[in-house]
């Protein structure tokens, strides 16, 4: 449903203007409080270019949207580390699940 909004942004219309690119996935990160990954995913770019964009391209194009997208950026780098425990609890609990259905279904 969010995707449809950001889809005429796909490849074509993207590639061809970079500076407005930067400035749209800066705008969708901070309206999102998005990661890199989410960004990326939304305008089928990748993580790189997000990245590039927003913290090479974007600075020079408009100091304070710049500003903005760095404190999600550092916002999202200082959580990481939880939620990647978080997903990696998620995997072993559902893993879990699957034997113990495994070995109630014999």
């Amino acid at each position: 449903m969010e995707k449809k909004k950001y889809e005429k942004y796909h490849l074509g219309s993207l590639s061809e203007c970079l500076e407005e690119r930067a400035v749209l996935l800066a705008q969708y990160m901070i309206e999102h409080k998005a990661t890199v990954r989410q960004t990326a995913s939304v305008f089928g770019v990748s993580k790189s270019t997000v990245h590039k964009d927003l913290t090479e391209k974007l600075p020079v194009i408009n100091h304070a949207l710049a500003a903005q997208v760095r404190q999600v950026l550092d916002i999202n780098k200082s959580e990481r580390h939880i939620r990647g425990g978080l997903a990696t609890k998620e995997k072993y609990l559902l893993k879990e699940k699957e034997q113990e259905k495994f070995r109630n279904a014999y």
